[in-house]
């Protein structure tokens, strides 16, 4: 039996001096080469029918909110608490254990990259990002870049509020979930006194010791967030709302943001 070739050009000028057998394997060829690509239109179509109907389930139910704050302003605890009165899970440092259970990594790889920005040599020098590069290329870099990491943190934003209602204290979580239909992003501040005072109660340190922590917080945070989210943090247009906790106190400053939310978010 002389070897054939099937192509769309060949088929129609072969068929004359094709055998009976010959043409039926082509036949039985082309059968399923049409069954193969029914079958997977029919998947695309189911798939794509089944994702948007799970995904607007999602848009109706689940909400985010996120907050950005500064150190020693309170953000944490008014995160908590509004957590508490929305009903919702509440993610600060517990992203990093979950981060880390996630990808299997040593939690102090993120540990050590928590909101802290890319120190890669290459993006050092040219002021970009080169993800899974810009460390570890070297002898005596760390093994994982911040960037790597940054992004296994963000799978794990992402997995959470497609799973559930959240709140995200820091970690660049509005930019993350920038596309989410129903979150609230919210910056909490405090005038430096406060904050000197509020840090010195929490460690018992001294205030010379706060406004030491208060600078590299802010330079530290900062970095990040503008590094990743190509914003600016703490400015009013990155976020839907902006406070300072400090003229409500901690309390009232919950109650102000909770009706904030429940009114954008239209909850009852």
């Amino acid at each position: 039996m002389e070897e054939f070739r099937v192509c769309y050009g060949a088929v129609p000028a072969q068929l004359g001096c094709c055998s009976g057998s010959e043409l039926c394997c082509m036949r039985v060829i082309i059968f399923l080469f049409l069954c193969t690509y029914l079958v997977r239109t029919v998947y695309i179509c189911l798939y794509q029918r089944i994702f948007l109907t799970y995904k607007n389930t999602l848009d109706m139910e689940n909400i985010v909110v996120n907050i950005g704050r500064q150190l020693g302003s309170g953000g944490r605890e008014i995160g908590e608490k509004l957590a508490a009165r929305l009903g919702i899970s509440f993610y600060d440092k517990e992203l990093i254990n979950l981060a880390s259970q996630e990808s299997g990594l040593c939690r102090e790889f993120f540990e050590k990259a928590d909101e802290q920005a890319s120190k890669g040599i290459i993006g050092g020098l040219f002021g970009m990002r080169f993800p899974y590069v810009s460390d570890g290329v070297l002898p005596g870099m760390n093994c994982l870049s911040n960037d790597a990491l940054f992004k296994v943190q963000s799978d794990v934003i992402r997995k959470l509020a497609a799973e559930k209602s959240c709140l995200f204290v820091g970690r660049c979580a509005d930019y993350i979930l920038r596309e989410h239909p129903r979150c609230v992003n919210v910056f909490i501040s405090a005038s430096p006194q406060d904050r000197i005072m509020r840090l010195c109660r929490q460690h018992a340190i001294s205030e010379e010791k706060a406004e030491e922590m208060i600078e590299k917080a802010d330079k530290r945070r900062s970095t990040y967030y503008n590094y990743y989210s190509n914003k600016t943090w703490g400015a009013a247009e990155t976020y839907h709302l902006c406070v300072e906790s400090t003229v409500l106190g901690i309390e009232k400053t919950t109650d102000f943001i909770e009706r904030f939310v429940r009114d954008k978010l239209q909850l009852q």
